[in-house]
């Protein structure tokens, strides 16, 4: 592997003028990413952090440091935002629309650094650069010191990776972070789920049937963004405890056989793959809308979808409207791919400041302690910590214990106030 490589790769550098006012306006939505960037020193000296998640406005600001960065999406990339971390000097290969081969030519750009040096952390999402390095180039490892993991999708890959003896690095769980799963995924998917169905559609969602598949933390924050549009929604689960949680919300729980026919909007939510079957495809109504929040593109069975439609009109980027052999149709947004990145610009800047605070943290845990390979999570201090970052922006005041109080409860009067068990 040769250390040349170019500086950067972008859709077109003249875009990082408007990219750095929006990086601008994202960091007053940030406080936490903001507060752990203004601490003194440099804790994290020394490292090359290879990263690979969504190049959005809101991860130019976790980005401005010591960071290689490509896009964990070929769809998802915000053009103004590459651009202007690029024109700062720091390598970004990512661009909207890359095909297969340019996706895997920037995930192999950013393992070398300029001084002709690799990596020796990894910042991941979806398990996409951990997968790429432990296959294709596992001579790398052995200079790694962890790897930090953003969603539920890669933690389901670490933990098959850690079970099969395959994984060969010390990972924390950023996604098991209460202030990520429980926020990004939740609150996050609350309100950009909506934005990208209308966004690419320009429909109605109230009075719809709208159907959920899986009621995880990103399934049920689809289902209420949903309801709260006035959709009625349907929700499919294979685990007892959700498909029982999605009853007691109030949402009819069915399989997607019995689901699909009613289906005017089909949400995948699952981080699975065949959720939406081709023959599920042929059971929904006339021009569904048909998308996915999970991570990859195989929840939804596109490449069935290409192969057997008789005819494909694509009505605008991101937006096509497949004609299936029973004479109905079908519009796909994204190309089944995530539809809020893809159709939109991902969630709200303060969701995301919750998640990158804890990816920043798990970078300086990994960074300044010895882990032995394993999957580790965030100590519940430092996830109480992320949530206490954000409460002044939001004008929050906080309950101090006395020292009776303390002692009644048995919990330490400045925290952690909740067990690592704790279910929130």
């Amino acid at each position: 592997m040769t250390p040349s490589k170019p500086a950067f790769k972008v859709a077109d550098i003249k875009l990082a003028a408007f990219g750095r006012k929006e990086i601008s306006l994202a960091e007053n939505e940030m406080p936490g990413l903001m507060a752990i960037r203004a601490r003194p020193g440099e804790p994290l000296k020394g490292s090359r952090i290879a990263g690979c998640l969504h190049m959005t406005i809101q991860t130019a600001v976790l980005i401005e440091t010591l960071v290689q960065w490509c896009s964990c999406n070929p769809l998802s990339t915000q053009d103004h935002a590459a651009a202007a971390i690029a024109a700062r000097g720091i390598p970004v290969y990512a661009w909207k629309g890359e095909t297969p081969e340019e996706f895997l030519w920037c995930q192999k750009k950013t393992l070398i650094f300029r001084d002709g040096r690799p990596l020796n952390m990894i910042l991941d999402d979806g398990g996409v650069l951990t997968t790429f390095i432990h296959s294709r180039y596992p001579y790398l490892l052995k200079g790694i010191r962890g790897i930090s993991e953003e969603t539920t999708t890669g933690v389901n890959n670490l933990r098959k990776m850690f079970a099969s003896g395959d994984l060969r690095l010390p990972a924390i769980k950023v996604n098991d972070s209460v202030t990520k799963s429980k926020f990004e995924a939740l609150y996050g998917i609350r309100e950009s789920l909506p934005d990208g169905i209308k966004r690419a559609t320009d429909i109605m969602i109230a009075g719809k049937v709208a159907v959920v598949a899986g009621f995880g933390d990103v399934g049920k924050g689809s289902a209420a963004s949903l309801r709260a549009s006035g959709a009625r929604v349907i929700v499919t689960e294979i685990d007892p405890v959700n498909a029982l949680q999605a009853v007691m919300e109030g949402y009819e729980v069915v399989s997607m056989e019995e689901a699909a026919p009613k289906a005017m909007i089909l949400v995948t939510a699952t981080g699975g793959k065949e959720i939406v079957t081709g023959a599920h495809l042929q059971l929904l109504p006339d021009n569904a809308i048909l998308c996915n929040v999970g991570h990859f593109d195989y929840e939804i069975d596109v490449k069935w979808l290409m192969e057997n439609a008789t005819d494909k009109d694509t009505i605008k980027p991101q937006v096509d409207r497949y004609t299936l052999p029973n004479g109905r149709h079908v519009i796909l947004l994204a190309e089944g791919r995530v539809v809020n990145l893809g159709c939109a610009m991902g969630h709200p800047s303060f969701v995301m400041s919750n998640s990158f605070t804890n990816q920043v943290l798990a970078q300086l845990e990994l960074w300044t302690k010895d882990y032995p390979i394993g999957l580790y999570a965030l100590p519940k201090a430092l996830d109480e910590q992320v949530a206490a970052l954000h409460l002044e922006k939001l004008g929050v005041k906080l309950t101090t214990l006395t020292d009776d109080q303390a002692a009644y409860l048995g919990i330490p009067k400045n925290g952690p106030f909740k067990p690592d068990n704790y279910r929130y």
